[in-house]
């Protein structure tokens, strides 16, 4: 089964953001377009938006004129369903609610032919409930584009329980024949990218609701750190709280209400009081005229350590030792079977986060994961109220010593970054391990749909494959509500490991 030809024409119902989007990039694959909305008067509104978009990309030397001429002849407001009879794919992308897609999708059944593709655009539904709907619902499936549709790549191929195998295909390579990267996934909540994402988001305010950091701090750890594009509360700040939220509850409730999953209660108050993000002008941040931007807490100045001991290798974090070593930092080192640590010349020692709290041992400092060490810009510490004030400084300037800001955060097991990355790796186990999606796939979405510096096999890869599982479990000892229990995919993962290497643990 092969893509739709470029003489078959598209149809788009909803000319909202989205719906225009979606129009847009048929348009310039070199479809007809026929685009429907039910508010009179909104398609040819939506048509001259579109019109107007590539009037700049022509400006900005992206099209040619010719090329934006052409497609603009293609472009046609439709006064009725009716003038989408002869269409070969229709994308449906109307309110977020089940009742009215799957109305829209009756009415289209009516009309279009019996080889004509049915599709939905929907973030949050079941493609499996919006397909119930029809009468034939194996040629109905899920296109979940990514806003902006016309610049972003990723789009989500999504088969519902009765999909047919070459709908499904049919949608795929549709999907790349109009410059895209498909994605297949099952229908299952949150589908790949709003499933595997919500730890993202929900550990940074975990965080931030046990007064482990500000929000300025976290977001600069994830970013500065942890090698992401945006920090959680910024870009919620974005994207809208409301509809961030809304997402997070659609996923929870879908998983009947899984503790994984669970909703942030600071959220929910930012909603409740109308803060939605730069949409009202404040949200996490205040955008507001004239409003200053909070700085992240950064620790003063340090005098770092004449030397370390390091006993082991440090696991993900063993290029740290080079680069002691490059700013002029004597290390000693020590062979030690279990040791991943760094001992100071105060007899404290600095460990990389792992699941457990500082307050459990007599003088330890953590440090939480990083990207990439050599290139990080920022470390964040985790130190409680016994750890030596000395310790803490010399880990404060062991770290500044090799060119990073530190900010010293609260004794909060698994930091930010480690304990984000280690639940995004499990959910993706998770999801592969029940049939969501391929491993490829699922980090093909992460990178392409939330800008992830690594997919969540990749990082699995580079930080060892008992990593997550290991961190994880040491978060659950000490929060048995499930929210942190590794999933048995995880499990399974890290336990095939120990067993090859003779482990009985």
């Amino acid at each position: 089964m092969t893509a739709l030809d470029l003489s078959s024409p598209v149809a788009v119902v909803g000319a909202g953001t989205m719906g225009q989007g979606i129009a847009q990039v048929a348009l310039t694959a070199g479809h007809s377009v026929r685009l429907y909305d039910a508010l009179p008067g909104r398609a040819r509104e939506a048509a001259d938006a579109i019109g107007a978009r590539l009037d700049r990309l022509v400006e900005k030397d992206r099209l040619a004129a010719a090329d934006r001429d052409a497609a603009r002849t293609r472009l046609l407001p439709a006064e009725s369903l009716a003038d989408l009879a002869d269409c070969a794919l229709v994308v449906e992308a109307v309110l977020e609610r089940l009742d009215v897609k799957q109305d829209l999708l009756r009415r289209l059944e009516d009309v279009v032919g019996e080889d004509c593709l049915l599709a939905t655009n929907t973030s949050s539904l079941s493609v499996t409930a919006i397909g119930g709907a029809l009468r034939n619902p194996g040629r109905f499936v899920g296109l979940h584009f990514f806003n902006p549709a016309p610049l972003l790549p990723l789009v989500e191929v999504v088969s519902g329980f009765s999909t047919d195998v070459t709908s499904a295909t049919r949608a795929y390579e549709m999907a790349r024949a109009w410059g895209k990267t498909p994605v297949a996934c099952a229908d299952t909540p949150g589908f790949i990218v709003n499933r595997i994402a919500r730890p993202f988001y929900a550990e940074a305010f975990a965080v931030y609701e046990a007064q482990g950091a500000d929000p300025a701090t976290i977001d600069a750890v994830l970013r500065e750190c942890g090698g992401f594009k945006m920090g959680a509360f910024e870009l919620t700040d974005l994207i809208g709280q409301d509809v961030n939220e809304s997402v997070t509850h659609s996923v929870w409730r879908s998983f009947f209400q899984d503790v994984r999953f669970a909703p942030s209660l600071a959220q929910q108050r930012l909603v409740e009081s109308g803060r939605l993000g730069r949409k009202t002008g404040q949200g996490w941040y205040d955008y507001r005229q004239g409003a200053e931007r909070p700085e992240p807490h950064t620790a003063d100045q340090a005098q770092p350590p004449a030397y370390v001991v390091a006993e082991g290798d440090l696991g993900p974090a063993s290029e740290l030792i080079p680069l002691i070593r490059e700013a002029g930092i004597q290390v000693r080192e020590e062979d030690e079977d279990h040791g991943t640590r760094l001992v100071l010349p105060s007899g404290g020692q600095l460990a990389l986060a792992d699941g457990q709290t500082s307050v459990e041992f007599r003088d330890v400092v953590y440090f939480d994961l990083a990207f990439d060490y050599r290139r990080a810009g920022r470390i964040a510490l985790s130190a409680s109220q016994d750890t030596s004030p000395q310790t803490l400084a010399e880990a404060t300037g062991l770290f500044q010593a090799l060119g990073k800001q530190v900010s010293v955060i609260g004794d909060v097991p698994g930091m930010i970054v480690a304990r984000t990355v280690a639940r995004i790796v499990d959910l993706a186990h998770d999801a592969v391990g029940k049939g969501v999606a391929t491993e490829e796939d699922v980090d093909t979405a992460m990178r392409l749909g939330v800008n992830y510096p690594l997919g969540p096999f990749e990082w699995s890869r580079r930080l060892g494959r008992n990593w997550a599982y290991a961190l994880l479990d040491d978060l659950h000892m000490r929060d048995p509500s499930g929210r942190y229990a590794p999933s048995l995919a995880l499990y399974r993962h890290a336990y095939a490991t120990d067993k090859r290497e003779g482990s009985t643990s």
